[in-house]
Formats: structure tokens, sequence, C-alpha cells
């Protein structure tokens, strides 16, 4: 009785909604990560990729978000988070830098997968708090709340690969996502709290620079590749 009696509450619809609206917000980013991890899929793997990919994100975000505020107290835990997303997108760039037949020869979907999870999880850790704050400790909201963002990730990521094939630079820019992203997170770490708070300019410095590293590593680790392919060039 008590499941039926939520949905007669108009608190329920109203924390529902929010839930929804934050995720489409938060939506952005997660879905150039998995349109990047699988696009040198197969097509048949690519709609695998996206939809576990897409699907285990939103188990683990639920998860999260109901530990969400003892993650958030844990000092270094964002640093570390951060420098993992530099790495994935740093990664990413390498790979999409390769040939489309190299690319597709070296992809595989648990590896797609694994990574999808990985920078889902991190990249969440600074936004689980508001979605937490919405759902009011309610796990039915909560749950609902996530999965019916599923379907918002997975129409996502399927129009950037399209995107991403299209037009190549978006590959660039969506590896630049991440890296600022990473930077984010690493400037919101606990352990930075008070520097951040009377020195505002460094948030926005470290996720530039976040961007910036992303980029050039990337290319970096696709130059050194190459040198090793062709030692004679």
């Amino acid at each position: 009785m008590e499941f039926f009696q939520s949905f007669e509450n108009p608190e329920f619809w109203v924390g529902l909604l929010k839930i929804i609206w934050i995720n489409i917000l938060l939506s952005g980013d997660n879905a150039v990560v998995i349109a990047l991890a699988a696009r040198g899929l197969p097509p048949e793997q690519q709609r695998k990729a996206i939809l576990f990919g897409s699907g285990a994100a939103v188990v683990l975000r639920i998860g999260l978000t109901i530990i969400a505020a003892w993650l958030m107290a844990l000092q270094g835990l964002q640093v570390i988070g951060g420098l993992l997303l530099l790495w994935i997108g740093a990664q990413l760039l390498a790979n999409e830098e390769e040939s489309d037949s190299d690319a597709k020869e070296q992809a595989n979907l648990s590896s797609a997968v694994r990574t999808i999870l990985i920078a889902d999880v991190v990249m969440s850790l600074d936004n689980v708090i508001g979605v937490a704050a919405a759902a009011k400790g309610d796990q039915l909201l909560l749950i609902i709340g996530l999965a019916i963002s599923i379907p918002l990730v997975v129409f996502g990521s399927s129009m950037m690969i399209k995107l991403m094939e299209r037009y190549p630079s978006i590959i660039t820019f969506g590896a630049a996502l991440i890296g600022w992203v990473g930077g984010e997170t690493i400037a919101s770490d606990v352990l930075l709290k008070e520097f951040v708070a009377d020195n505002t300019w460094f948030h926005y410095a470290c996720s530039a620079a976040g961007a910036g590293i992303v980029i050039l590593w990337g290319r970096q680790m696709n130059a050194k590749a190459q040198t090793q392919e062709d030692p004679a060039a």
C-alpha cells in the first residue's frame, strides 16, 4: 500500500521532476564519454556498449547517491578521481587519433563498458549530492528518477557517435570536456575547499588546465605509439 501511496503524494512528483531535470543537465558529459568509448566498436557492439554502460552507470549512481554524504567527506577522493578522468580522456583521444581500422581492431566491448563505468562513477561524485537532496531519502523516488535517465543517456550517446563520425573535430572537444570535468573534480575536493573559497579563480584554472593536459597528453601518447610502429619516421 505504501508503494501506491507514494504516487498519490504531490511531493513525490515534484521530486521526480527535479531528479529527471538534474539528470538531463548532467547527461551531457556522460554521453560524450560513452560515445568516445564506443565509437571504435562495430555497430552491433556499439549498441550493446551504450545500453550496458548506461544501465550499469545508473545503478552505480543510485549506490553513490545513497552514500553521497560519506563519499564527499573523504579527503583526496576527488583528486584521485579527477586524475583518473584526465588519464581516461587522454587514452580516448589517443585511440581516436589512430586510423578507424586500427581502432576497431583494438576496441572491444568489455573495455568500452569498463571505461564508461569508471568515468561515470568519477563524474558522478560531485553531482550525487543534488540528486540525493531532491530525493529526500525516498529510495523509490531515487530509483525511478535515475532509471528514467537511461534513455536520455542512450539517445545522447547515439547522437554523439553519429556527430563524431561526421565531424571528427568533435572528438578533440569531447576529450577536452572530460579533462575540464577532471580538473573541476580535483578543485572540488575537500582538501582544497578553503583554498578555492579564498581563490575562486583556481577552480576555473584547474578546469582549463585539465582540458589542456588531456589534449597534450593524448596527442603525445599517439605520437609515441606511431614512433614505435615506424622507428624510421
